[in-house]
This record gives structure tokens, C-alpha cells and sequence, in this order.
């Protein structure tokens, strides 16, 4: 038996304003390390391996972009190593809160056994 589950794909309109306004400010650092380094779109694009229609949807901030072809491009221009810091858990003060709150408590609450057969 197969159960069809249904996908919501993210769009601009559904994304929350917090996440395109991010996405957006990494695309305009993106374009600005670009003309910083005098280079074209299209030599962006070829170094980075990706579309020219692509690095320019990563440059406009589009968050329906692969996040492979942000990284590509930030490669190409010499600027992922920081990338990997993103969500790093010594940086994730609130998850390290509430972990730290849940000390001695299991993640899953314990099964109940039954003697029921």
C-alpha cells in the first residue's frame, strides 16, 4: 500500500520574509564580490560550473535556487569557506539552551509495555 504524500515546493510568495530578505543580501554580496573582481557573469557561471540563467538567479536572490548553486558560486569566487559555519552547533546558543534544560531527559519519552496479549 502506497501512501501519496503531498510536497510544498518553496516559492517567493510562500517563503517567510526573513528568508528571502537573507537570501536576497547573500545574492547582492554575491554580485558585488563579482564586480569587485572584475568579472563577467559568464566567466562566473564557467568557473563555478553552473548556467549563466543560474548564477544570475543566484546574484538576484531567488530562494528557489539550489543552495549547491550558491555554494558553487561562492567556490568560484573564493568565499565558502565560511559556508560550513552556517548552523555549526557551537554557534547554536538556543539549541545548546534547550538541551541544556533537557539534561537526564530522554529525546523520546519511554515506551509503555503492556502485558496485554
Amino acid at each position: 500500500l502506497q501512501v501519496a504524500m503531498s510536497k510544498q515546493n518553496l516559492t517567493e510568495e510562500s517563503a517567510p520574509a526573513a528568508v528571502v530578505d537573507v537570501v536576497r543580501e547573500v545574492g547582492a554580496n554575491i554580485t558585488t564580490a563579482r564586480l569587485r573582481r572584475r568579472m563577467t557573469l559568464e566567466a562566473l557561471a564557467a568557473k563555478a560550473g553552473i548556467a549563466k540563467e543560474t548564477a544570475a538567479r543566484v546574484e538576484a536572490g531567488r530562494v528557489t535556487t539550489a543552495i549547491g548553486a550558491y555554494t558553487a558560486v561562492l567556490w568560484a569566487l573564493g568565499l565558502h569557506h565560511r559556508l560550513g559555519d552556517v548552523g555549526a552547533p557551537e554557534a547554536d546558543h538556543e539549541g545548546a539552551t534547550l538541551a541544556a534544560a533537557r539534561l537526564g531527559q530522554r529525546a523520546r519519552p519511554a515506551k509503555v509495555l503492556s502485558d496485554d496479549f
